[in-house]
Parts: C-alpha cells; sequence; structure tokens
C-alpha cells in the first residue's frame, strides 16, 4: 500500500592506495540489493508456523519472491547451456564444437569450426584462428608433440592444419596469434593475456594451467576432426544434461556485475571521482566518491521492469495471486532464451530427458509452446560448487588414482 521495496544494504570494507601508500579502511555503504522472501537475510527465515501467525504473516505462503515498489515480482528461471562442456555438433558441411568456459560468474564463449579440413576458434578477440597454434603457443613447441597429444590416428589431418600457420616453434605461434587478433606493439604480453584471462578461463587464468588448456584444447580439436570423419556422433542439444537452469540468484549475480563493474558501472565512477578529489591535494572519504543510488536504481530499474542484462526482457514479472496453484506455477517457471519467432521445433518438442523434471503438459499455446515450461512438481534444483568444494573434490578424486582434470 506504501510501494516499499523489500531490500538490505550492501556495505563493504574498502582501502584506498594513494601513490603507493595505503590509507585507513572505511566501511561504505554502496547500495541495496532486494531480498527473497523466505531466505537467509529475510526475518521470516526460520520461523516456525506459529512464529509467523504472530508476525502476521501466512504460514502457507510459497514465498520465493521479491516485493518491488509494492508489488510482488517473481525472477523466472532461465535455460541455459551448460558452461564449461563442450557440445560438438554438424552444421551443413561443418563440424562445430561449442564451449562456455566460466570462472567466478565471467563467461567466455569459445567457438570451433571445422572448415575445408581446417579446425579454427574463436574467442575473445582472436577470429578464426587455427587452433594448433594456440596448443603451440601454450608449450607443445614441435610437430611431433602436437601430433601426439592431439591423437595420431588424425596425423593427416593436424599436419594440414599446422601448414595453415606456418609456425614452427612458440615465437613464431605468438606472432601468428597476434597477427589474427589484431595486435601490433607488446606482443608476448598481450598473447600471454590472451591465452591466460581469456582461453579456457575455468581451468584457471594462472601461467600454471597453460598444460591443462592445452590438453583440453587438444581434445576438442581431436574430437571436432572424429565428428566430420563420422568417429563420433553429435551432441544432442536438447538433453537435459547439456542444460542448466539460472535461478534469481544467478541472475540476480549477473545483474549485479554488469552494474557494478561495467564499463561505467559503480566501481569505475568511484575510482574517477577519487581520482578527481585526490588531484586537488585532498583525500576524500570513500563514501562521498560514490554516486548515490546509482547501483540501487539500475537493480531495481531492472526488476520494476524485467529488462536483464544481456539484452534479456521479461525476467522479472508480476507474481501471479489468481489462486495458490497458480502462484506455485508462475514461481516453478522455466524460460528458454531461444526466440518465439523462429520454429525451433526439436526444441519445442517433449524431451525424453525432461521426465521428473519439467511438466509434460504446462506449456502456453502458439508461438511459446515449448519455450515456456515450469518445473514438474517432483523437480529439485541443485546448486553449483564453491572453487573452494571443487578443489577439495578434485584432491579426493586425485588421492583414489582419478585424474581430476
Amino acid at each position: 500500500m506504501r510501494d516499499l521495496t523489500y531490500s538490505s544494504e550492501i556495505k563493504v570494507t574498502m582501502t584506498p592506495i594513494f601513490e603507493g601508500i595505503q590509507q585507513e579502511s572505511e566501511e561504505v555503504t554502496i547500495g541495496e540489493i532486494p531480498v527473497m522472501i523466505g531466505s537467509e537475510l529475510c526475518w521470516t527465515h526460520g520461523k516456525d508456523r506459529e512464529e509467523l501467525r504472530e508476525m502476521g504473516e501466512d504460514p502457507d505462503d510459497p514465498q520465493g519472491y521479491f516485493l518491488i515498489n509494492g508489488s510482488e515480482k517473481t525472477i523466472v528461471a532461465m535455460e541455459e547451456m551448460a558452461n564449461n562442456k563442450p557440445i560438438y555438433q554438424n552444421d551443413d558441411e561443418e563440424q562445430i564444437c561449442r564451449i562456455n568456459s566460466e570462472q567466478s560468474g565471467y563467461v567466455q564463449r569459445h567457438i570451433l569450426r571445422r572448415d575445408d579440413d581446417i579446425v579454427k576458434i574463436s574467442f575473445a578477440n582472436v577470429k578464426k584462428t587455427p587452433a594448433v597454434a594456440l596448443v603451440r603457443a601454450l608449450g607443445y613447441e614441435t610437430d611431433k608433440e602436437i601430433v601426439e597429444k592431439i591423437g595420431e590416428e588424425y596425423a593427416s589431418d593436424i599436419y594440414l592444419n599446422i601448414y595453415e600457420t606456418g609456425a614452427t616453434n612458440k615465437d613464431e605461434a605468438y606472432e601468428f596469434i597476434a597477427g589474427k587478433a589484431g595486435i601490433t606493439n607488446d606482443i608476448p604480453e598481450r598473447v600471454d593475456s590472451i591465452l591466460d584471462d581469456y582461453l579456457l578461463p575455468h581451468l584457471g587464468q594462472e601461467p600454471d594451467a597453460r598444460e591443462a588448456k592445452a590438453e583440453f584444447l587438444a581434445n576438442m580439436i581431436r574430437n571436432t576432426i572424429a565428428l566430420g570423419k563420422g568417429d563420433i556422433s553429435e551432441d544432442d542439444m536438447d538433453h537435459y544434461a547439456n542444460k542448466r537452469l539460472n535461478l534469481a540468484g544467478e541472475l540476480l549475480e549477473m545483474q549485479f556485475r554488469s552494474v557494478f563493474l561495467g564499463k561505467w558501472g559503480l566501481l569505475a565512477r568511484m575510482k574517477y571521482n577519487f581520482r578527481k578529489s585526490a588531484k586537488r591535494g585532498r583525500l576524500p572519504s570513500l563514501q562521498s566518491t560514490i554516486v548515490s543510488d546509482t547501483l540501487t536504481k539500475q537493480i531495481m530499474g531492472a526488476m520494476a521492469t524485467g529488462n536483464w542484462v544481456g539484452g534479456r526482457t521479461g525476467i522479472c514479472q508480476r507474481l501471479n495471486r489468481g489462486n495458490r496453484i497458480k502462484t506455485l506455477s508462475h514461481l516453478r517457471n522455466v524460460v528458454s532464451p531461444l526466440s518465439a519467432d523462429r520454429q525451433h521445433f526439436e526444441a519445442r518438442d517433449l524431451h525424453p530427458t525432461q521426465w521428473g523434471r519439467i511438466d509434460p503438459i504446462k506449456t502456453p499455446e502458439g508461438m511459446n509452446i515449448g519455450l515456456r515450461t515450469h518445473l514438474a512438481m517432483s523437480a529439485n534444483v541443485s546448486t553449483g560448487m564453491s572453487a573452494m568444494e571443487k578443489n577439495s573434490l578434485k584432491a579426493k578424486l586425485e588421492e583414489i588414482g582419478i585424474d581430476a582434470r
């Protein structure tokens, strides 16, 4: 009734460093973020039915939604292709390998194409570059090492790819990659940055990860060639093992990352304001460098309109309160990123792997049929593992003799 928003302040402890000298740390408020009803930050979290009644809350309310400007809002789940997993497909006369390499929320898309027997890779500012050049740059300098790493059964195809680059050692491979990426100065440093920061970041972004990257890339090259030879079959894009669901947490993280770390985001504005004040001979308080309500307005604006980072629309919607069944159905809504204007017959079909996960009946008629679905009542969405948990699991697997790379 009062058009209020249920949100929480975000406080950060920052330490400014001016001319190499560390200044005193300061706790600042950078904005507010919506709080999901029933989450750990919510006042109702952990309360039993009697306590909820005493608080004036409905103990049978499903929770899991937000209050934005007095309106109940839900963030619908987005269906995406699984990150860090190569997907192999035939596309007319070409063979394609796609992988979205994700590290701490940063996603770098890679595409390998086999065209006229040459396997070329595109990612970041590297476009249509023979992939064997990157294998050589990652440390496998001789032709023999590259052939053994990719697979001797495809030696003739690999030598054709090697001939295409003209590189015979690591330095020449760096020059070749720099030429494809349009780099003209500081070639070693900038190519190192491409290899470490942008190539398969999920394997690591340090020089120590280059051997693992070379092996992973070699496997993708071999499988792309094998697909063209008919030695392996293409992957099923509609198989649910190749998909993931981005729920409210991941989608809010994407929006926050864009607002906080974007080109003209909150962090960039803070640095600019701090430097401008420091040039005048005085060090400002960090709180005064924060542009008022920048982060809050952009996140709340996205929640109010449903327009999300990446050009997505309709992500945040007004919760349907027609009856309890409609409310539960809306909270379990799943949306595909595919355009409703195109046919996508196979994507719209019910896939056997959706059994127990996706409701086989609840989907709208018309253009959105099969693209807007709902979680089955038996479905339970598991969450990902943190970097610490992944490292612990890898260590345990290696203890029993399993290569966890």
